[in-house]
């Protein structure tokens, strides 16, 4: 199997709009006049200090490390002068060792911190040994990433750093380290050099921050750091080693292509730490590998702090044949649906499995409708960082580029999957289940040796789609995400126990991973075991709709409309326009009763209202109510449209824009049910939404049948593992 290998340049990155975890305290200490900005993360006697590295990024490098280290740790940060939001001198002498190590120390005093343990990436080695080597009393232990220190072997630059201040007549590979070029060429000088810090396959959103990060400073402030004075040699680092007397640990990537894997050999073995070495990884591992980087450090920081603070005893073990069957259920956040088919999932595998106790691992707004259920709910789920939010935050009108905001969400699935990782390593669970839990999938796939239980993927869709305005660049993107989800799963089967598609063939879409890459239909056939559709309830049970009518208080003769967005908490856009529509619907269809449910994110006094028009909040079981209206206006999610599918009630659906799956994968399926109207967003405004509930409210339908046992056959697949 190949895949495409020419590489479109990196686009910078947008602004982020939402973190996994955001600073409890924050503010400067100045030094000399020149101003060093700080966070601090958590609270208690055990700190971590993450040191700046070289100021071609600041310290939203260290994201992937922060809200997991904050859960066990106080965790302080700042900003290298040079970048962030620390001051940028103009000097070299500005930019010495000794002044990143003294901003270091004096954060420490800024922060009350009497000792804490460093973690340090590349340059930050240098200024960590300088702080321990001149102050013993504050470091409780070094973590030392990637060192950047003149050991052993020489680092590939080398020779372009001899020239760096002398024009050339190329400017090719390493001979993009040279100041002339960076006045002249300063971004297409960071894409090369990220580009050479991330060595891994697939690590197009890891260089795309950094590059980010990167035009946050500016060429001539980062060719004064490049002048400044440093460690001269290796007899100059030993000398400071040797003052030493905390623990090290070193870690070091053995693709690193900035500095030679045997650098930190050499370093470990002159300071007497211990020594890591991560296969296959390049120079940034806290990014492109998190979670083995957090739990390195968090147990070098536990061992190394330990004398300072408290040991939490270990669990309550108990033999394994005394213990009953347990689950741990992930449930996707984004949108309702995925809760109303895991309960019903849950419901027919404890008929199959009576003794089976399931935990859920869950946020807002899942827990709505788990908490109706009557679910247990983890309290480990209090430690999740809030993804329905980040999505929010990325939509404007009724627009949301689901693939580009999944992307852009990578610190907060991280650090949820580091919330189930402690979890499960404190307490035994028989059986993991994800629907769409995406960070769970993924991070299992990178790091397999954290298999600890029988594990089963469920998913409606499958391929990740570029939207036709994004040109080049997204396709490239998408194909290589699907590329590298298919060497996951070529190279890791055992990962996934069970891979079930909530659905049948016919609702794969017909289209490609990408050139060079397989089918989506062929591949997900071959892959996934079929579901069936699972809706959560039996339709059978709705079928007299005068009855059910009258138990939802609506009148013989009335004409209900739903309109309805689901959980997310992005449609606020499309119940305004729908509410706009409303007086003309009414006119047209006299008996109209129109109902908006605003779903647990959207509160019902943000919109407008009208005489006759009736604004719900959060409905529990809403699909009895689309089971009894007469029409429904909905947003192009998957799982409301097949309720009403499944109810054979006519409807018009709104795909969000540049919401592939939506606007791809769900159609498709729709399409091969004959189901809905299919509705513009950008194109129909009021007037022809008052004109398509008329044209629709009440309208007899030819839908194809959507089978009623997809739960039942989906726990018979899962029950096989217990």
């Amino acid at each position: 199997m190949s895949t495409t290998t020419t590489t479109p340049p990196v686009a910078a990155a947008r602004p982020e709009q939402s973190r996994a975890r955001y600073p409890d305290d924050e503010g400067y200490v100045e030094r000399d006049g020149v101003r060093t900005f700080y966070e601090v993360y958590g609270e208690g006697d055990s700190t971590i200090l993450l040191m700046p590295t070289w100021s071609i990024i600041h310290s939203r490098f260290w994201k992937m490390q922060i809200p997991y280290l904050a859960r066990h740790f106080r965790v302080v940060a700042f900003d290298g002068r040079g970048n962030g939001r620390s001051d940028r001198p103009a000097e070299p002498d500005a930019y010495k060792e000794e002044e990143f190590a003294g901003d270091a120390l004096a954060v420490l005093d800024a922060t009350g911190t009497e000792r804490a343990v460093t973690v340090s990436l590349s340059r930050g080695a240098e200024r960590s040994l300088l702080l321990a080597a001149g102050h013993p009393d504050r470091v409780a232990g070094m973590v030392v990433i990637a060192p950047a220190l003149p050991l052993a072997s020489s680092a590939p630059r080398d020779d372009a750093q001899a020239m760096f201040e002398r024009p050339r007549d190329s400017y090719e590979g390493w001979g993009k380290w040279n100041l002339h070029y960076w006045l002249d060429n300063y971004e297409d000088f960071l894409e090369f050099f990220f580009s050479q810090c991330f060595t891994e396959p697939h690590s197009t959103k890891q260089r795309e921050d950094a590059v980010g990060w990167g035009l946050e400073t500016d060429a001539r402030t980062l060719i004064a750091t490049q002048l400044a004075p440093r460690l001269a040699d290796e007899a100059a680092v030993r000398e400071l080693a040797a003052r030493v007397r905390c623990p090290v640990l070193v870690i070091h990537g053995r693709d690193d292509a900035i500095r030679p894997h045997d650098v930190g050999t050499a370093y470990a073995e002159m300071i007497g730490g211990a020594f890591v070495s991560l296969e296959g990884s390049g120079h940034i591992p806290t990014a492109r590998d998190p979670v083995k980087i957090n739990l390195l450090v968090r147990d070098f920081a536990e061992r190394a702090l330990a004398s300072g603070g408290a040991i939490e005893a270990p669990p309550v073990w108990v033999r394994g044949r005394s213990r009953r069957k347990r689950a741990l259920y992930i449930s996707s956040p984004i949108g309702l649906g995925h809760a109303q088919r895991d309960v019903a999932i849950a419901r027919e595998l404890r008929r199959l499995h009576p003794d089976l106790e399931i935990d859920w691992l869950a946020q807002h707004p899942v827990t709505k409708v788990l908490k109706g259920e009557g679910e247990r709910i983890h309290p480990a789920s209090a430690y999740l960082a809030n993804e329905s939010g980040h999505i929010e935050s990325e939509s404007a009108e009724h627009d949301l580029h689901c693939f580009q905001a999944w992307r852009r969400m990578d610190e907060i699935l991280l650090s949820n999957f580091m919330v189930f990782h402690d979890l499960t390593e404190s307490e035994q669970y028989d059986l993991w289940i994800g629907d769409e839990a995406w960070e769970l999938d993924y991070y299992l796939h990178e790091n397999p040796e954290l298999k600890r239980a029988a594990y089963v993927w469920l998913t409606d869709f499958v391929g990740w789609l570029p939207m036709r305005d994004g040109g080049a660049r997204e396709e490239y993107l998408t194909t290589d995400y699907n590329a590298e989800m298919i060497e996951h799963i070529a190279r890791y089967r055992r990962i996934r126990d069970r891979a079930l598609f909530v659905g049948n063939p016919g609702d794969i879409v017909p289209d490609r991973f990408g050139p060079d890459l397989p089918a989506i239909r062929d591949w997900t056939e071959e892959h996934f075991a079929f579901t069936g559709y699972v809706s959560g309830f039996d339709p059978a049970q709705l079928t007299d709709r005068e009855k059910l009518r009258h138990e939802l208080g609506y009148a013989p003769g009335e004409q209900v409309c739903i309109v309805t967005v689901g959980g997310s908490g992005v449609g606020g856009h499309l119940l305004r326009r729908t509410i706009e529509a409303f007086p003309q619907a009414k006119r047209l269809v006299p008996e109209l009763r129109m109902v908006v449910v605003t779903g647990p994110r959207i509160d019902p006094a943000t919109l407008p209202s009208a005489e006759g028009l009736e604004l719900r909040a959060y409905v529990h079981n809403l699909y009895r109510h689309l089971a009894a209206c007469d029409l429904a206006v909905v947003q192009g999610g998957l799982t409301t449209a097949m309720e009403l599918t499944a109810n054979r009630r006519p409807f018009l659906y709104f795909p969000l824009r540049h919401h592939f799956e939506q606007n791809f994968h769900v159609r498709h399926r729709l399409q091969g049910y004959k189901a809905g109207r299919h509705m513009d967003f950008e194109l129909d405004g009021p007037e022809e939404i008052a004109l398509a509930i008329a044209g629709e409210i009440g309208r007899e339908v030819d839908y194809r049948p959507v089978e009623t046992d997809g739960a039942t056959r989906a726990a018979a697949a899962i029950a096989e593992l217990l």
